[in-house]
């Protein structure tokens, strides 16, 4: 198993935690998707743990290149990010199964097992929601899936030029949670500055007038 998890004390602490369960050999840790990529072409683990916000190549990108390059080498997502706008993402790019950071040892464990024997593993309070968006194989094209539905419209008002403020206002929450979103947006699109975000938001689409 290799395990992909920017913070380090997160990883070392996931590693000791997976190396503990029977039958679980952890045989690389990296800190980005980059690597993660790299490394499982090299020892080809039986699973990746993948994080989905890392620097650089993030961990649905990741997905989606060892899917093409190694598809016999299974992902299992391991994130804080639950809302379904990531899930879906993940599992479009081709992981095989999606768990919450604080997950038991014995869930763990039980979604390593089904993630080598082809299967499928995602949390109870999703599935059916998946189920609903994948089965028909008409899932409607969404710009940036790294981000939560409020991030995007988020991007699309900052993409229009408008403030924290007036974004605030007509979303009906405090600026502090707008600023909050701004800074989740610009980490999952690597970018540093509200104009980046503004170039990137209307090479996606987004920002455009009614």
């Amino acid at each position: 198993m290799l395990i992909a998890d920017d913070h380090p004390v997160v990883r070392r602490g996931m590693a000791a935690l997976l190396s503990s369960l029977d039958g679980v050999q952890v045989v690389g840790e990296v800190d980005n998707g980059e690597d993660a990529v790299r490394e499982a072409q090299l020892c080809r683990p039986d699973v990746v743990v993948m994080d989905v916000q890392m620097p650089g190549v993030d961990g649905i990108k990741a997905t989606r290149r060892l899917a093409r390059a190694v598809p016999e080498v299974a992902v299992l997502v391991l994130t804080m990010f639950e809302d379904d706008e990531t899930v879906f993402a993940a599992v479009q790019a081709g992981a095989r199964g999606y768990l919450l950071k604080g997950a038991d040892q014995a869930d763990i464990l039980a979604a390593l097992q089904s993630v080598v024997a082809g299967q499928l593993v995602v949390g109870p309070e999703v599935a059916q929601r998946l189920v609903e968006r994948l089965g028909a194989g008409s899932v409607p094209a969404q710009p940036f899936p790294e981000l939560t539905t409020r991030e995007r419209e988020i991007l699309h008002l900052i993409a229009q030029g408008r403030n924290n403020t007036a974004i605030a206002e007509q979303l009906g929450v405090a600026v502090k949670t707008i600023g909050n979103h701004i800074s989740a947006v610009f980490a999952k699109l690597h970018v540093a500055s509200r104009s980046e975000a503004i170039v990137r938001a209307r090479e996606g689409g987004l920002g455009r007038m009614p």
